[in-house]
């Protein structure tokens, strides 16, 4: 079982049932926002395997991925998803990604969701270390990034070929004491 539930202000943050798939489908057969993950445009069929799939896992396992949803609580609507993982070798890193429908960008959801989910890891989790990863030239990702709190110093620019291309992605780096030193406690 893999339940989670993180309340924020406008969002709740939970697991996946198969109720989810008309949202989760919608936003994620769109090209546009398969642009800078690590997957492709989906169709429902996969769609539909891929909610089935992850109903297996649950977060705390390491080296497993689970994906959860992004609620707008005052419509019930799922808008976007997350990826957490905890690394196979230290469970007190986590390494995070997050999906938000091209409809629902530009309105402080990405940054609401992020912030609930760096407070759930780091205080309630116990979580030591948070990591996340940006195709460099996602610019909107990498601002937001920094904007939460991981430091512009944390970032490790990296090659790589992705999406049959070269180009290069930025590793990002945050402690529970940088998060703890009000680095992003002042934007919370």
């Amino acid at each position: 079982m893999n339940q989670l539930s993180i309340e924020t202000h406008r969002l709740h943050l939970r697991s996946l049932s198969t109720s989810d798939f008309d949202d989760f489908f919608r936003y994620r057969k769109m090209p546009e926002v398969a642009l800078y993950q690590s997957f492709e445009a989906m169709t429902k069929e996969e769609a539909q395997a891929f909610i089935l799939e992850n109903s297996n896992y649950h977060f705390g396992m390491p080296g497993e991925w689970v994906q959860y949803g992004i609620e707008v609580r005052e419509t019930n609507s799922l808008i976007g998803d997350f990826a957490l993982k905890l690394d196979l070798e230290d469970s007190k890193l986590a390494e995070l990604g997050i999906t938000i429908s091209t409809l629902h960008q530009r309105k402080g959801y990405a940054k609401e969701a992020l912030l609930g989910i760096l407070n759930f890891l780091f205080e309630e989790y116990g979580v030591q270390q948070v990591i996340a990863v940006a195709d460099a030239e996602n610019v909107a990702s990498v601002s937001m990034l920094t904007r939460v709190g991981f430091p512009r110093g944390g970032i490790v620019e990296q090659e790589v070929f992705f999406k049959g291309k070269w180009g290069k992605e930025y590793h990002f780096s945050l402690s529970k004491e940088e998060w703890k030193s009000g680095q992003a406690n002042r934007i919370r």
